[in-house]
């Protein structure tokens, strides 16, 4: 072989390696977006005015796609109702909506705008994707004609929709989803069902739902166990709630019992607590923002494995009651007390000693706690806390939860409260529950709301652990369990065959393309 062919191969060879080792990782970028609110939205506003708002919105997301793509970002997640806000009714929200149509339309906006309607947002968006050479998911309001004559067609003769859209690198739109689980949102439609929205790139496959979804089976624990996806694409407007439902604890514990990356922008709006975006792995926090003190929105970008699955700090399986059935008790304590966690009654016993071994319970559901603190603090108390039932005024989701917090004050009746700061350290914490889901997220959330990366570490057998000695000042150790099929109107019976439709007309169509491609 002649020096040049030797020296091409190598080329050639190092170039391959290169764009192999490229696709196992991918960097991507998730911008917390502080939303420029309309004036008024009691009273509808013309189109022309509605377009000027959500293009000085996305004035500012502008800056932050091509801030992602110059520091070679390959996808951009923005927030929930980043263009126009939240607080809509049907009417007034209606010059804000466009038509959105099935992705499976080869359509780029950006070189096309007109080919389905007065589509501006859609156009710009496809154009900043396509500019920057970036995925973009943005959340907009897609708007449905349906027949007036069909009993569930509402008054103005459309379906409203809180809708995801993605474009990829050229622009085009690959992906759509619809919100399904509504919080508190009078303007928008539930769609039918809920939808499994995939898109494969070549750094892996990405499934997307919003907010209030991620509580629910369906859609969001099918996208992952039948779809397989790798990554999660999550905008969402979220509320902190304190102890347990802060934006960064839930949706990091979230992405480690799921197993998956999951990619969070939040809004940011401090007089409604909202803020706390982050790129999650399964194994750890890779990049958190969480800020109550400023008005500014906030980039976040990290290096994500492509194919968690298949990396080497890819969480062990877990089966969250095996140790705490496999022992016998702790001795209950005689002092147990009610108290309340937003409105929700657990069971709580105080942590009297500097360190010890607890179990508290609540109907079936047992939870087991052993610790050391470093020092115990005059001025701070601890308790065990369990609860096991259908969760808040809605009654509608099946939690299990063993957790042990601060209380805001010595006095116990303020245990469940919200607390932002604390002193006591813990040089060892074991926090286990006889659940019966097997789905459930740990969580730890540490003083002035931090995260504990690399801190904690879930065993195979359902203990939550301390590692790594000293811990920082802690506010709660949870394991958040969600029993789905305990749900007052749980649906994720029918999703089985759902997906299982899905997954084989995804592999025709891919058999088919193939075959196009083959002539």
């Amino acid at each position: 072989m002649s020096t040049f062919s030797f020296q091409t191969s190598v080329a050639v060879f190092t170039l391959m390696t290169l764009h192999v080792s490229a696709l196992d990782t991918f960097i991507a970028a998730v911008y917390e977006h502080a939303v420029i609110l309309p004036n008024k939205t009691e009273t509808p506003v013309s189109q022309d005015d509605a377009l000027l708002l959500m293009n000085k919105n996305l004035d500012i997301l502008e800056s932050a796609i091509k801030q992602a793509a110059e520091q070679d970002a390959q996808i951009i997640v923005t927030p929930e109702d980043a263009l126009y806000g939240w607080k809509f009714t049907r009417e007034t929200i209606f010059p804000y909506l466009e038509d959105i149509p099935d992705p499976q339309t080869t359509w780029i906006p950006c070189e096309d705008p007109h080919r389905f309607g007065h589509t501006p947002i859609q156009a710009r968006l496809s154009c900043l994707a396509k500019n920057n050479s970036i995925y973009v998911l943005a959340n907009i309001g897609d708007k449905k004609p349906c027949n007036s004559s069909d009993s569930t067609c509402p008054a103005n003769g459309y379906y409203q929709y809180n809708t995801n859209v993605v474009y990829n690198k050229k622009g085009k739109l690959v992906a759509r989803y619809h919100k399904y689980h509504l919080y508190s949102e009078p303007q928008f439609d539930v769609p039918e069902k809920p939808e499994l929205v995939t898109f494969d790139t070549p750094f892996g496959r990405f499934g997307m739902f919003t907010c209030f979804d991620i509580l629910f089976h369906d859609p969001a624990v099918t996208l992952v166990e039948d779809f397989h996806v790798d990554t999660i694409v999550f905008p969402t407007a979220w509320m902190n709630v304190l102890p347990l439902l802060t934006a960064i604890e839930f949706h990091s514990a979230w992405a480690m019992g799921m197993g998956v990356n999951l990619l969070v922008a939040n809004i940011h709006h401090v007089h409604l607590n909202m803020t706390g975006s982050g790129i999650y792995a399964p194994h750890s926090p890779k990049v958190y923002h969480y800020d109550m003190k400023t008005g500014l929105g906030k980039i976040l970008l990290s290096e994500v494995d492509s194919h968690p699955r298949n990396s080497s700090a890819y969480p062990i399986a877990v089966n969250w009651s095996a140790y705490a059935t496999a022992i016998k008790p702790f001795p209950v304590q005689k002092n147990t007390f009610r108290g309340f966690i937003s409105k929700d009654m657990f069971n709580f016993t105080e942590l009297f000693e500097k360190s010890g071994n607890l179990t508290v319970c609540q109907k079936d559901l047992c939870c087991h706690l052993s610790y050391r603190m470093l020092k115990k603090e005059e001025n701070e108390v601890y308790v065990l806390g369990a609860f096991t039932g259908l969760h808040g005024r809605r009654r509608r989701e099946y939690w299990q939860v063993c957790t042990m917090l601060k209380c805001k004050t010595t006095n116990l009746i303020t245990c469940g409260q919200p607390v932002e700061t604390a002193l006591t350290r813990f040089d060892v914490f074991s926090l286990s529950g006889t659940f019966g889901t097997e789905y459930v997220f740990p969580e730890v959330l540490l003083n002035r709301i931090q995260l504990s990366p690399g801190k904690f570490a879930v065993l195979n057998d359902g203990r939550l652990v301390n590692k790594n000695g000293l811990s920082e000042p802690i506010l709660t150790v949870s394991l958040f369990g969600r029993w789905y099929t305990k749900d007052s109107h749980s649906i994720s019976g029918s999703t089985s065959n759902l997906a299982t439709t899905y997954l084989l007309m995804s592999t025709l169509l891919m058999i088919t393309l193939q075959n196009i491609m083959m002539v």
